[in-house]
């Protein structure tokens, strides 16, 4: 069976796969500033090894996005499979026990390095499932594209966003993969129907400055700041109501189904406060105050703090209506004057708000009694030998652009490594879950096209 020489030409090559992540995740691609294109011409050069044909399409300083696709037909059934390039900084490289960029090895189990998990594990998988198809030669009706994107680590626009505006338009597609980390430990692999947006703002709060001697002769824009983030629960109350995708009843039955039974579901949520808050991040609008800065001198009242506010946006919810209530609150709960410009010099009492980074969440709707997503599902948990579920991604991802757009509404998530890995200092991948993802996105990509 086909199936049969997919499964084992991976475990045939295992050595040469793991290198061959490895050999991504040493190449530096941190964003900012970007230097993806560092990486495409590794998978590049990896395809064409193959006869594999691939395009990249640079732009800015050393910045790269990839198409590259099985065959030239594009009239049968066209799976895409996402994935992006880019990783975050490694921070403070003292909290790393091995370089981030090593791609260190630990007892043949273990693969650590920034981008292990997100998300260079999931994106070398979706190249090498590719690469299979090609060399085994297998006949197949349809087409397996894949999509090396740059920029998700900075909102998209210049990765997934450009790519569907500019090359993928052209294609029609019939279901999307992406392969973002979709462990959350200690669940087994779950797979993503959607995801939660985020808009990030920065607020800066203009008062009078004065010598701290005299307080009451200026205006402490620290204390207007204070008030602004106390105020911030009652954002909701400023901003249309919107229903989850899902309750918290029926997410705890779909993260339920990981488990023998509700019952043991139960008693393990009690005891797990990671199941605790997904549950409550994925039915409720957040914000969060990240970063402040305030003050220039132990005796000077400060004229000036500037405070970064996350907000992560349920599926539904506008980015416009969240900037709008935000203002609404700020001027007739506290009486500010507001402004667009945070940069502003002058002397008046105001707030200056700037949007930073935004994106709208997206859920697929239709999810459910899908056969191709009950085929997914039966091949992941056949590979891992466990239950899967089906959940939303707390975080923002690339995949708003495929469904909101309506591109692909057919579109998921589902990726080695975990989400409490990524971004974290000493990242790292499962090297046997990573196996696992190659046999699950080679042996998926053969079902739905062949």
């Amino acid at each position: 069976m086909t199936e049969d020489l997919i499964v084992n030409e991976i475990e045939k090559n295992k050595e040469v796969y793991i290198n061959f992540l490895r050999e991504l995740i040493q190449t530096d691609s941190y964003n900012p500033p970007g230097n993806e294109k560092n990486v495409a011409i590794k998978i590049q050069d990896y395809l064409n090894s193959s006869g594999i044909k691939s395009e990249i399409f640079p732009f800015g300083e050393n910045r790269a996005n990839l198409i590259a696709y099985l065959n030239d037909n594009f009239h049968g059934k066209n799976l895409l499979y996402n994935g992006h390039m880019d990783v975050v900084p490694p921070g403070s490289e003292e909290e790393w026990k091995y370089p981030p960029l090593s791609a260190f090895v630990k007892r043949n189990k273990y693969l650590f390095g920034r981008g292990a998990t997100d998300m260079k594990s999931g994106l070398a998988a979706m190249v090498i499932a590719l690469k299979i198809l090609k060399d085994l030669n297998i006949n197949v009706s349809g087409n397996l594209i894949l999509n090396a994107v740059a920029d998700e680590e900075t909102g998209g626009n210049f990765g997934t966003k450009w790519c569907l505006e500019n090359k993928l338009t052209h294609f029609k597609i019939d279901f999307t993969v992406i392969g973002e980390p979709t462990g959350l430990d200690p669940l087994p692999k779950s797979i993503m129907l959607g995801e939660k947006g985020r808009v990030v703002v920065k607020l800066v709060t203009h008062g009078i400055s004065t010598h701290a001697s005299w307080p009451f002769m200026g205006k402490n824009a620290i204390y207007m700041m204070s008030e602004i983030i106390e105020k911030l629960e009652k954002l909701d109350e400023y901003i249309p109501s919107i229903k989850p995708p899902f309750s918290i009843n029926q997410l705890k039955k779909l993260l339920s189904n990981a488990f023998p039974n509700e019952e043991i579901f139960e008693k393990i949520l009690v005891e797990q406060p990671m199941l605790q808050s997904i549950l409550k991040a994925l039915t409720n609008f957040t914000t969060s105050l990240t970063v402040i800065h305030g003050g220039i001198k132990d005796n000077v009242i400060p004229d000036k703090c500037e405070a970064f506010i996350d907000m992560r946006l349920l599926p539904g919810q506008k980015v416009e209506s969240i900037i709008n209530g935000l203002k609404r609150l700020i001027k007739e709960d506290l009486g500010y004057e507001i402004t667009n410009d945070s940069k502003s010099k002058s002397n008046d009492i105001f707030v200056g708000i700037e949007l930073i980074q935004q994106s709208e969440g997206s859920f697929w709707k239709d999810w459910e009694n899908d056969p191709t997503l009950e085929a997914l599902k039966n091949i992941i948990e056949e590979i891992y030998k466990k239950k899967s579920f089906y959940l939303i991604y707390p975080a923002s991802q690339d995949a708003q652009f495929i469904r909101n757009g309506g591109y692909c509404p057919a579109t998921i998530s589902f990726g080695p490594g975990s989400g409490s890995s990524a971004h974290a200092a000493n990242e790292f991948v499962e090297i046997k879950d990573f196996l696992n993802s190659i046999k699950v996105y080679a042996l998926f990509a053969y079902k739905f096209i062949k």
